[in-house]
């Protein structure tokens, strides 16, 4: 029909498509739908959900206490117009097919979807698949089935726990500390442990102890010119233990004396196999520790992975198995697959015999799979120039992960070698040679890649440290029962150090070690604790806030269950007995609510208000010129003017150092990226743009840690 114009009015093709199609899949990501929309032919529309759509009130609690915690569940705002155009394209349709994730979480938008749809006249399937390839898609849609009702309680479960305690726990941190603060059931948990090891590092003493080494060499003229060092193992026959300078300098004058003799040398062959592909936890800890992705940009770049990247004449390919997984189980069609490609590529010798076994953890869900790619022969450097820089890095780990766990073990030459000094002393010295890759050509393991950046960086200081007792390499054709030349005796203090702040590799790996949380929750948990000021990261590390640290201390003073790391991993245990049909979820949380609510009505009346009286300061506001105060809010301390509401001018407080930059006088304040990590800069922002991540050396060391 012609426009006012006299111009013809285009007809939306994608519009016909979708009212003809007699066929609605929905998935939760746009990214997603492109994928699956290839490989499903015009019987099919695929669109997006954008996630969950439904989801309890936030003006309220939403749970019907007295009737078994029966949860409200309203249309979120956000998916109001979605969830409308999804009914539209429903209308007539002859089924729609629910395909998002394939855990608890997507079974939960699933039955959440089908409620939303049920009157729409369509027959309602949920498909569920561990990959998106061809394949695997298409055989998802030969053998749909009805949503699991049991998944969706365990997640159903967690919902109503995680609002029991979100939705009576803030508002008292509200009234008590401060407002804008929130708890939760798995991240306080996981701030405690972050607390937790503050204290320690804090309360630690360093002891002092000494190591001794020699530098020695064959008396053999064809190979005295080959040096190589040895550790004191034992004083008299007992493990050598030097607390003390004296002690390590009235040894090296002893040592200087005596002869040094080859007692025995002894060689064996070592292997090192190789590890299973990577689960969740597992992924986000060597992404950290290889890549320095923090958890939750390693399940991004991942879920895009997963999704669907387009690679050129292939188009949009899911690269990756489905990223949320707590299991090590491979199909036997990628295992037949993977073994093919080793043959191919490598040879025989780098093929065991029958295909390596690997166990999941106990509470793992056996039906999925571990993270691989999803073909071995999708060789990274083929998608060179289709991945951004960090999908290359992240992609390549998995690839390499995966088809190194097939392969065969390395195996090294270990040598070791025992001098005595006098009747006294004995020396060791231990080397390794490697004889045979294996799996070690594909996927270098952190020993590795160690020895590489020791080499590179020549830290040979760092070597001698006395921390590490082998080396690497071969050591000079000497036989048992020779004399050495001595050249020097080096002796080297050392203190103990205290226990590491935690990164994200090493909380990650605590939480699944003590049952916190499942692979869906560990980077959601650690972007919650920094996303609300309890936790700094700082230099890789976090430490908590002092905020971080009080919440802490009211959480375990009054709320003993929710904050008990066993209570916690049993309620865990609980949500998967949910999920495989033993219990009904109502017994859960009420076995969950029933100390909480006695612990939160003592809490009301025991928790001192601990809420700051406004501090006064000499600086005055640089807007309407009135005092201004240092508050309290939701991140922490902070300077206000007194003319609030009229006036809301704010800013960090100074650190007590003027800024370094010439003709500028400001004061260094502490600051926070968009990210929560820590640094310094100037007050004079955007006048002065200094910044800096350490203050001056005569700050204290806390606040040198925390830049």
């Amino acid at each position: 029909m012609p426009s006012k114009k006299g111009r013809r009015v285009k007809t939306d093709s994608k519009s016909e498509k979708m009212s003809s199609a007699p066929n609605l899949v929905i998935v939760e990501s746009p990214a997603k739908a492109k994928t699956i929309n290839k490989y499903l032919g015009g019987e099919y529309v695929v669109e997006a959900s954008m996630g969950h759509v439904r989801d309890l009130p936030r003006s309220r609690m939403g749970l019907d206490m007295a009737n078994g915690f029966e949860p409200e569940y309203i249309v979120m705002t956000r998916a109001r117009k979605t969830v409308s155009h999804l009914k539209k394209l429903a209308q007539g349709k002859a089924g729609v097919y629910l395909a998002p994730d394939p855990d608890r979480e997507g079974e939960a938008i699933s039955w959440h979807l089908a409620a939303l749809l049920e009157n729409c006249g369509a027959k309602i399937h949920r498909v569920v698949f561990n990959e998106i390839t061809k394949d695997a898609v298409l055989q998802a849609f030969k053998h749909p089935r009805v949503i699991d009702q049991k998944l969706v309680d365990a997640q159903q479960a967690r919902r109503v726990m995680d609002r029991v305690v979100g939705y009576n726990l803030s508002p008292l941190l509200w009234k008590k500390v401060a407002r804008g603060l929130s708890a939760g059931r798995v991240q306080s948990v996981a701030l405690k442990f972050i607390v937790e090891r503050e204290e320690e590092i804090r309360n630690f003493k360093p002891q002092e102890y000494w190591s001794i080494h020699a530098d020695l060499s064959s008396m053999r003229q064809e190979i005295a010119d080959k040096h190589f060092r040895a550790k004191l193992d034992k004083i008299n026959g007992q493990k050598a233990d030097i607390k003390d300078g004296p002690s390590a300098e009235a040894i090296k004058k002893e040592l200087e004396k005596a002869p040094f003799q080859v007692v025995s040398i002894s060689s064996k062959t070592r292997q090192r196999k190789p590890q299973a592909p990577y689960t969740t936890s597992k992924l986000q800890q060597e992404a950290f520790t290889r890549l320095g992705f923090s958890a939750q940009k390693t399940m991004v770049i991942a879920q895009k992975l997963y999704e669907g990247v387009d690679i050129g004449e292939e188009g949009a390919v899911g690269l990756i198995t489905y990223m949320r997984t707590d299991s090590v189980n491979v199909s036997e069609q990628a295992h037949r697959e993977l073994r093919k490609f080793i043959g191919d590529k490598f040879g025989k010798d780098y093929l065991p015999d029958e295909a390596n076994v690997y166990k999941s953890k106990k509470q793992a869900q056996e039906a999925h799979e571990a993270i691989r790619p999803t073909s071995a022969f999708r060789e990274p450097e083929r998608l060179a120039g289709f991945l951004e820089a960090d999908e290359m890095k992240l992609y390549e780990l998995i690839w390499s992960k995966f088809v190194s766990s097939q392969m065969k073990p390395a195996i090294d030459n270990v040598v070791t070698i025992e001098i005595s000094a006098s009747s006294r002393y004995l020396f060791k010295a231990t080397g390794s040679t490697n004889i045979f890759p294996g799996f070690l050509l594909v996927f270098q393991d952190l020993a590795q890649l160690k020895q590489k950046l020791k080499q590179k960086a020549k830290a040979a200081e760092e070597a001698s440290d006395g921390e590490e007792d082998e080396i690497s390499g071969e050591f000079p054709p000497l036989k048992e029962g020779e004399a050495l030349k001595l050249y020097e005796i080096i002796p080297q203090q050392h203190f103990t150090k205290p226990p590491p702040r935690f990164n994200d590799a090493s909380l990650v790996k605590l939480l699944e070690e003590n049952g916190i949380g499942r692979p869906s929750t560990y980077a959601p948990t650690i972007q919650t604790i920094v996303a609300r000021g309890y936790v700094l990261r700082s230099g890789g590390v976090m430490r908590p806030s002092e905020l971080g640290e009080q919440v802490t201390k009211i959480l375990v003073e009054h709320f003993s269950d929710v904050m008990d790391t066993k209570f916690t991993a049993y309620m865990e245990e609980e949500l998967d007995k949910i999920a495989e049909g033993r219990i009904p979820w109502a017994n859960v949380v009420r076995e969950f609510y029933a100390p909480f609510e006695k612990d939160l009505e003592q809490a009301r009346l025991k928790i001192k208000d601990m809420r700051r009286e406004d501090e006064p300061t000499d600086y005055v506001c640089d807007v309407c010129g009135k005092p201004m105060v240092i508050k309290w809010g939701r991140f922490g301390k902070f300077i206000a003017c007194t003319g609030f509401p009229q006036c809301r001018y704010t800013r960090s407080i100074p650190t007590g150092f003027r800024c370094p930059e010439p003709n500028c006088n400001g004061d260094l304040i502490r600051l926070q990226s968009k990210k929560r990590r820590s640094f310094f800069g100037c007050s004079n922002y955007p006048n002065c743009r200094y910044t800096t991540n350490k203050l001056p050396a005569k700050e204290k060391e806390e606040d040198a840690q925390a830049a």
